[in-house]
């Protein structure tokens, strides 16, 4: 009875001691996860803090503050899964505080940023969806560093492909394409159109128009924009020749 009952005994040590390390380990997860949690928090109330002071008013001002705090939202509701997405957000933000209050930026500079808001927007789709993202770049050229580039022009092919594209289909998906050769800027963006979006609000909408404005008055001739459909694909070019722009300023100095 006494090998029994010390049996028991030990057996019974034994099985506090599991439960103690399992307390203590999982004291220990919940300590990391406040943590984590509270990480995530803080840069997400810093970002916050950096769209309230958005203060974009002109036509090289044409992102809105509430998209950011949708975008904000979104990304905090997946914290845990897009913590990366966050530090993009960050750039972006960044970017159109300080960078875009230059008249100009560098091609390499205006690309990263476009990067940066397509990884932000894939928060809104699906895993699964088809977003095919290619750039062709002669980092070699000598105008791709060079401050020739108004800031923000790609904002509004982007996330207009994300906002009207059909996001539902099996067979949907949105293409973005830079290309930057010879001294020219390339972007093509196509995408699905869904159903439940009317062609004429892509094309009539205020953040088209301001992105023609802009270019005729910074580019003059010197670039192209088509934007067209071709059955249930909407694609959207535009083409810089910052060469000739390049050129052109140069000799009204």
């Amino acid at each position: 009875m006494q090998d029994i009952a010390l049996f028991i005994l030990i057996t019974a040590l034994v099985i506090i001691a599991i439960l103690g390390a399992v307390i203590i380990y999982l004291l220990r997860q919940l300590r990391n996860a406040d943590k984590t949690r509270n990480d995530v928090q803080a840069k997400f109330t810093t970002l916050e803090n950096k769209v309230d002071s958005l203060q974009l008013e002109t036509l090289e001002s044409r992102l809105n503050p509430h998209l950011f705090k949708n975008v904000l939202n979104s990304i905090q509701s997946h914290a845990y899964q897009t913590y990366f997405a966050l530090d993009k957000l960050a750039n972006v933000l960044d970017y159109i505080l300080y960078e875009s209050r230059n008249r100009f930026v560098t091609p390499q500079e205006e690309i990263e940023f476009a990067l940066n808001l397509i990884e932000i927007n894939k928060i809104k789709v699906s895993p699964l969806f088809e977003l095919k993202v290619k750039s062709k770049l002669d980092d070699e050229d000598p105008l791709y560093t060079q401050r020739i580039m108004a800031p923000l022009i790609s904002i509004d092919l982007i996330e207009n492909a994300f906002k009207h594209a059909d996001l539902q289909s099996a067979d949907a998906f949105i293409s973005i394409v830079f290309e930057f050769k010879d001294s020219t800027f390339s972007l093509t963006v196509s995408n699905k159109i869904s159903s439940k979006t009317a062609l004429r609000k892509e094309k009539g909408g205020i953040g088209s128009e301001t992105l023609e404005q802009r270019l005729k008055l910074i580019y003059k001739n010197n670039f192209r924009l088509d934007r067209f459909k071709e059955e249930d694909v909407f694609i959207a070019h535009l083409k810089i020749n910052l060469l000739e722009h390049k050129t052109q300023m140069l000799a009204t100095r």
